[in-house]
């Protein structure tokens, strides 16, 4: 029976899918206000860099995965306009609900699709730009789920990953007092769930560093991977270019 992380925990690797949507069905309903707090508000600075260096052009397709509450999809889909067209995707059902009610609110009508970034339900060379943002981590399998996002790009086409990193060692201790302190508290104050908040600390010192992440996308055929780091190492984008086989 093959084990994986959830967390610090090592759990049979079946079963961690479904902890991740319990994670992410217990935090849907206070998401985007947990994100304001725990970050002072610069979990949007973060996106609106990543889709800057995403650089999508009118009329692009693009695939946002484990989009959640639609943020970023909302973001693209300005970019594209009305000849392109962003499909918002997630693996949880409750995440995904949140971010279609978002989108019509503020009138956008786009595809919404649950699936599962590993077995993804899109034709091959589909997309031009493939848009990942504080999703990866959670995923069981992601050299998988790396090669579904490539096999789905056409070639020339670009994959941009915004994820929590390692910090730089400067900020290791304050940040891991924070991090393991201060933020399942303020998840339990909240969100009315610390635990979740404890396995999101945790998840982030499971996820590779910027090098092996670099490393993994090379291998699942991206091309001229630039890393981002922003905010001290805190989070990073890294950016790559699908090569033609």
């Amino acid at each position: 029976m093959a084990q994986t992380h959830f967390g610090y925990q090592q759990v049979d690797e079946r079963d961690k899918a479904r902890r991740v949507r319990a994670v992410f069905d217990s935090v849907a309903g206070k998401y985007d206000l947990m994100n304001d707090l725990m970050s002072l508000g610069l979990h949007r600075a973060w996106k609106a860099y990543a889709v800057a260096i995403a650089a999508p052009k009118a009329g692009d397709r693009v695939l946002d995965l484990a989009a959640g509450t639609g943020d970023l999809t909302e973001a693209l889909a300005r970019r594209v306009g009305s000849a392109g067209c962003v499909v918002h995707t997630d693996i949880n059902q409750a995440m995904l609900g949140a971010g279609r009610d978002r989108l019509v609110d503020v009138g956008l009508n786009l595809p919404t699709v649950l699936c599962d970034a590993e077995e993804l339900p899109f034709r091959s060379a589909s997309f031009d730009l493939v848009t990942v943002a504080f999703g990866l981590r959670n995923m069981t399998h992601k050299e998988r789920a790396l090669a579904e996002m490539a096999r789905v790009l056409r070639p020339g086409g670009r994959l941009v990953v915004l994820e929590f990193s390692r910090v730089a060692p400067p900020l290791a201790g304050a940040y891991d007092w924070y991090s393991f302190k201060l933020l399942p508290r303020l998840g339990q104050w909240v969100a009315g769930d610390g635990e979740s908040y404890r396995y999101l600390a945790e998840s982030i010192r499971m996820h590779p560093a910027q090098a092996e992440l670099k490393a993994m996308m090379k291998t699942a055929g991206f091309a001229h991977v630039d890393v981002h780091n922003l905010t001290g190492g805190v989070v990073a984008v890294h950016v790559g270019v699908h090569c033609a086989l």
